[in-house]
């Protein structure tokens, strides 16, 4: 409570009027510094530059230069990677008023979100879910949680699988959280104070303290008090983040972080679906689940620290450390079974308790250097990683007293006659549930070593290679604490990558590229090894991609790209199950994207994609389309300065309808949302801006988790912010 209160405290005295956060940039600036992958620092329209963040590399050359995709690990301009990616700045999620993860995905190409389960982050790449591949400043964050924004730099979400990066999943692509480092040399302050038209209110301060000329202390820190339209939603979410940049000398950086993250928020696991197949728009404004009940918990400890050093002006080390300690807990009723024509006025509701405690020790390292073999430039990356993963879960069922089963029926009814696991059943009886059925119980030692190698190389002017592998040692442990069964198995993978650009001019490239990845059968939360079939190789996966990027017009980019991952998943064969068979699935489509300034005064981001997919089993193909897989999605927002203190923002975002359960019975509705967005300088340091989603008040329904679980979206809504710096 003391640490809760002093987080509370130092966040509202940032957060103030005199400490506001920071304005808005220059559009022109921002977007030219994401487009050549050059780190032009955080700008603002008025003042000077605040600070200038990234880890730049001092070498001339055409290759080795700063890059703004700190992913990548080399830093390569933005053109010149053979791989379709997004990002996100801090500036646009203050312009556009982000909130969470899933804000930033409905602008993005190619990617969606899943419901997951109300409790976490689900991004479905490419038509791969998952609720894994997350990176915070690289390294790997895969607990199921919400991430916070208030401490971030930017977003990148790169698109298609490539293990040589990231190691093991990353099947559809990955998401990478970079967060703000100490400046040296400056002393700044700012933050944010914001509330929305549901009640919901946060307050996040930045500041940063020069000490000395070779060491600069920052603290980021925030509260949030959560709430929305659905009934019963609540909760609130603490971040708390100082860092540390210390010069230890010309040529050697050091950065420290610790990250204090305490999250409790209600579980909505959304409405079923009727006869039709779609979601019961009648049943919109019930929640069915229990307000007493529907809860998730978290308390994480994340340190990292990362130890940078220049050898040359050819020649960089950087070695990272990354030690997390997570407390997760959800709880949660839903509709597990719903039969419009039969009982229209009845649901069966099921639920469970669910733990998860986890630490993650991540220790990596990377050469990164430039170097000539005759007429060649290479840029040569180095590295290895090693993985410490302990995690113990568990799952525990209800048991209902009428029933005898984890399973009841209710009324619909707004609220549902349930409330801290009692309540009244659809037969009228008095009911509870006693959570005593332990499903399962496992205790997960993983250990991973992993070397990679990667040749940037440019061969002329206009041709670039791109050329490496990877060899991961995957080793698992798993004990079944209920049948006191221990079950082992080591996956040894090579992953190779491959690319080749072909620049016309500078300002233009076109790239096509291969990559593979993989995903052991423990899957992304390791909770087994596929039961008795633990002899399965991993699910392997491929990308063929092909694309062109282009810088024109001084500051406006156009991307295409286009694609096609490839599954491979052994399976016993029904008839002997001593054999595999091999099944491919394949997902194809492509992106489109263009961000910049029109013209003075108003840029624009747009993306689309289409997608197109079919499941196969060992059968053949099967005719039904992937779950969760749009045809169609599209993005754009558009901002204007109307006065050089006043702008406006125009954006819509639309998905077209996929289908929610593999056997495709459910269907998720296509949806166009439109937002808007206005904000006024009141002085150069002092920004007020509203925000405003689904303005025209559409019922949508965004995603889902399964048949029954559709989320509701919200109904027109506002967000006022006040931001500034000083």
């Amino acid at each position: 409570m003391i640490l809760r209160a002093a987080l509370l405290l130092s966040s509202a005295i940032l957060a103030s009027p005199a400490l506001a956060a920071e304005t808005a940039p220059a559009p022109a600036a921002a977007d030219q510094a994401g487009q050549t992958g050059q780190d032009a620092g955080t700008v603002f329209e008025a003042g000077p530059i605040m600070e200038t963040q990234g880890d730049p590399i001092f070498v001339e050359g055409n290759v080795l230069q700063s890059s703004a995709v700190h992913s990548v690990k080399t830093p390569t301009p933005i053109i010149d990677i053979p791989q379709s990616l997004t990002i996100t700045t801090e500036e646009e999620i203050l312009e556009r008023g982000f909130t969470s993860i899933g804000q930033i995905i409905a602008y993005t190409p190619g990617v969606n979100t899943s419901q997951g389960e109300g409790h976490r982050d689900a991004v479905v790449f490419r038509g791969v879910r998952s609720t894994a591949d997350f990176f915070i400043d690289g390294m790997r964050d895969d607990v199921q949680y919400y991430r916070g924004l208030y401490n971030l730099e930017q977003v990148e979400v790169l698109r298609g699988p490539n293990a040589l990066l990231f190691g093991r999943g990353g099947t559809g692509g990955i998401l990478n959280r970079v967060t703000k480092k100490g400046v040296i040399g400056d002393t700044f302050a700012g933050g944010q104070v914001a509330i929305d038209t549901f009640g919901a209110y946060s307050i996040q301060g930045d500041i940063n303290i020069a000490a000395g000329d070779n060491a600069a202390l920052r603290v980021n820190a925030t509260y949030q008090d959560l709430d929305n339209h659905r009934d019963f939603h609540a909760g609130e979410r603490i971040g708390f983040n100082p860092t540390a940049r210390l010069a230890l000398g010309d040529a050697t950086t050091l950065d420290l972080s610790y990250e204090y993250a305490d999250h409790q928020r209600f579980i909505d696991r959304g409405i079923p679906t009727g006869s039709d197949g779609r979601p019961v728009e009648g049943f919109a404004d019930i929640t069915f689940g229990d307000p007493e009940l529907n809860e998730t918990l978290l308390e994480a400890h994340l340190l990292r620290a990362t130890l940078q050093h220049n050898f040359s002006d050819s020649w960089k080390g950087v070695v990272s450390a990354f030690y997390g300690d997570y407390d997760k807990s959800y709880a949660n009723f839903y509709v597990s079974g719903y039969d419009e024509a039969a009982s229209p006025d009845v649901v069966t509701l099921d639920g469970y308790i669910d733990t998860t405690r986890r630490e993650n020790l991540i220790l990596s390292g990377n050469l990164v250097g430039e170097l000539a073999t005759g007429s060649l430039e290479h840029t040569l990356l180095i590295g290895g990683e090693f993985i410490r993963t302990r995690s113990d879960q568990d799952r525990v069922n209800p048991v209902w007293d009428q029933t005898g089963d984890d399973n009841e029926i209710f009324t619909v009814q707004r609220p549902l006659a349930l409330r801290g696991g009692t309540g009244t059943n659809a037969s009228g009886q008095a009911t509870t549930a006693f959570f005593t059925d332990l499903n399962d119980s496992t205790q997960v030692d993983i250990d991973v070593a992993s070397l990679y190698v990667q040749d940037e190389i440019a061969v002329t002017d206009w041709l670039n290679l791109v050329v490496g592998g990877r060899y991961d040692r995957f080793d698992i442990e798993v004990f079944n604490v209920p049948a006191s069964e221990l079950r082992s198995r080591v996956d040894e993978r090579f992953s190779p990558r491959g690319g080749v650009i072909v620049k016309p001019q500078e300002n233009l490239s076109i790239y096509a590229s291969y990559s593979e990845s993989f995903l052991p059968r423990s899957g992304e939360q390791y909770a087994n090894i596929n039961g008795s079939a633990n002899a399965l190789d991993p699910d392997e996966f491929t990308n063929l991609e092909a694309g062109v990027k282009w810088n024109f017009a001084d500051a406006m980019s156009f991307t295409a790209a286009i694609f096609e991952i490839e599954q491979s998943s052994p399976q016993p064969n029904d008839n002997d199950p001593a054999t595999l068979d091999v099944i491919d699935s394949t997902i194809s489509g492509f992106e489109l994207q263009l961000r910049g300034e029109v013209m003075p005064g108003w840029t624009v981001n747009a993306g689309y994609s289409w997608l197109d997919g079919e499941q196969v089993d060992r059968f053949g193909p099967t005719g039904l389309r992937p779950r969760e897989l749009p045809e169609n999605m599209f993005s754009i927002w558009n901002s204007v300065e109307v006065t050089d203190r006043i702008g406006v923002g125009l954006g819509l975002t639309h998905q077209d309808d996929s289908f929610i359960d593999n056997g495709n019975n459910a269907v998720l509705p296509a949806y166009t949302r439109i937002d808007a967005a206005a904000w006024m300088d009141v002085s150069d340091n002092l920004r007020v801006q509203v925000n405003f989603e689904n303005v025209t008040d559409t019922l949508y329904f965004p995603d889902s988790h399964a048949t029954h679980q559709t989320s509701v979206g919200a109904p027109v809504n506002a967000r006022v912010a006040v931001t500034g710096r000083f």
